[in-house]
């Protein structure tokens, strides 16, 4: 398994409640991630369904991403009411702003999760199972929906990429959806025709 890159992470929270504003202070979409992996050429063909190690941050074992510690949970932020945003009125015109108190949470954790320090987050390694069609090419990427990095505040997770390297084989070549492979014949062969064995995949 090859590296593993941050490909941006989540913007406007499709978590939340109230108003647009409070949403995207209140939520935020998980980063998408890249991983490679490098198959057999027989596997490439064939497909198959395999594991794949990943370092990268995920939702806190501990707390299950809450940010508190088991058995605690947050209060409700007595500056916004739990909102998450403050209203400034401004003559004609009124805004709203994340809250000073919470940053948009709406509570605040008063006891920290000891594994996390109350971000509901963690970098650690992990499985994921990914299903290889048949037929993958390199460069060709998977997508595992939900996989990616961990959301923000309630957030959905991003997702997981898997870009494909196939190794080459000994024998075999591709071209498009066909196998191709060099068969040595002699010259009077070649003038007049023969009958030839030739490997396969399956032996």
């Amino acid at each position: 398994l090859g590296g593993l890159f941050n490909r941006g992470g989540g913007g406007g929270g499709r978590g939340g409640r109230g108003g647009p504003q409070q949403q995207q202070t209140r939520a935020q979409e998980g980063a998408d991630l890249e991983a490679d992996l490098t198959l057999d050429f027989d596997d490439a063909v064939n497909g198959l369904e395999t594991t794949i190690t990943l370092t990268s941050e995920a939702t806190c074992h501990t707390c299950s991403g809450s940010g508190s510690n088991p058995g605690s949970k947050p209060e409700t932020c007595k500056v916004c009411k739990g909102k998450g945003v403050q209203d400034e009125d401004q003559g004609l015109f009124s805004f709203s702003r994340p809250c000073t108190s919470c940053s948009g949470r709406g509570s605040i954790i008063t006891d920290p999760c000891t594994t996390c320090r109350g971000i509901g987050v963690e970098v650690r390694p992990r499985d994921v199972k990914v299903r290889i069609p048949a037929g993958v090419k390199t460069g060709q990427k998977i997508r595992l929906k939900g996989r990616g990095g961990p959301g923000r505040l309630g957030g959905p997770p991003g997702d997981l990429f898997v870009r494909v390297n196939v190794a080459d084989h000994p024998l075999f070549a591709r071209s498009g959806a066909d196998l191709t492979i060099d068969v040595p014949i002699t010259f009077a062969e070649a003038a007049l025709g023969a009958n030839v064995k030739v490997p396969t995949l399956d032996g």
